[in-house]
């Protein structure tokens, strides 16, 4: 057994690991709060974002010639994970690393040729462990991105898309459902599906009552701008899903590392009153033992 000082040693330990997971907890908390924020700030902008390139699509007369929403056949596909700078967030970046290497495995399954683009340490610190050649890497905004970070993603993935380099572009992700769920997604971006003009379409009908839309330039000019910032909304949408996801996790994985601590300061309570019993037991055994050697 161990000793009564030691035991207080260790108590003093997990006591100030507690304050620091404690602390680190609330940090957490607060950086949630302001990512929860943000998100909802960029929901209507998004929202307006597709009812104008649903309208702008409808009224052109062909959108064949937009890079970005040229369909050809597919051979090489790129993975982008989103994962965070830092550690200590419980399983947020292990289960995005886990879902981004089981699609690398079903896509060379069928013949793909996989490219990898990274955003964030934990995920490229892991990538070159496992000596994958990156084609681009991202890193120090994982915990708040800002649009200036998306734009330069999605400025990248436009260049290696119209350059025929890439042919697809996969983006893996935790989205945010709540401070204990964080759900991992993967997010075909790019081609952009044409299918996107068709969800703001009830939008696009009420405002077409309330007046006729007159073009300058023409609208298939317009989609043409429009489309790359749509690309740049998507993946700004992903950043700040991704940074609520880091706090949510960190903030959880604190909670229950506190939790932990109080329970095993509990513990060693126990065992150190046990401790400093025994030693009083021996002292009084001592004691005895040592009045009976004088009466004899």
């Amino acid at each position: 057994m161990a000793s009564v000082q030691d035991i207080k040693r260790r108590i003093r330990s997990v006591r100030n690991t507690s304050k620091i997971t404690r602390a680190m907890e609330l940090v957490a908390a607060a950086k949630l709060r302001k990512a929860q924020a943000r998100i909802e700030a960029m929901r209507p902008y998004a929202d307006r974002m597709l009812e104008l390139m649903a309208g702008t699509a409808r009224a052109a007369e062909s959108i064949q010639g937009i890079p970005l929403l040229e369909r050809r056949e597919v051979e090489k596909v790129a993975v982008l994970p989103l994962t965070g700078d830092r550690g200590l967030a419980g399983p947020f970046n292990g289960q995005i690393l886990r879902r981004a290497f089981a699609l690398e495995r079903e896509l060379s399954a069928d013949g793909y040729d996989v490219r990898w683009l990274i955003a964030g340490k934990k995920g490229r610190s892991t990538l070159a462990f496992r000596r994958y050649d990156l084609t681009a890497a991202w890193t120090g905004f994982s915990s708040e991105p800002s649009y200036v970070d998306a734009q330069a993603i999605a400025n990248r993935l436009t260049e290696l898309y119209v350059e025929g380099e890439v042919d697809r572009v996969m983006i893996v992700y935790n989205h945010f459902e709540s401070a204990l769920v964080q759900r991992v997604v993967q997010q075909e971006v790019l081609p952009i599906a044409e299918d996107i003009f068709e969800r703001g379409e009830e939008d696009v009908k009420e405002a077409a009552l309330r007046g006729d839309f007159f073009y300058e330039p023409d609208p298939e000019q317009i989609l043409a701008r429009l489309v790359p910032v749509y690309l740049e909304t998507e993946v700004y949408r992903a950043l700040l899903e991704s940074a609520a996801s880091e706090q949510g996790a960190r903030m959880t994985a604190m909670r229950n590392a506190s939790k932990n601590a109080g329970e095993l300061i509990d513990r060693l309570t126990l065992e150190m009153n046990r401790a400093r019993q025994a030693e009083i037991t021996q002292e009084i055994l001592e004691v005895v033992a040592g009045a009976d050697a004088l009466q004899g």
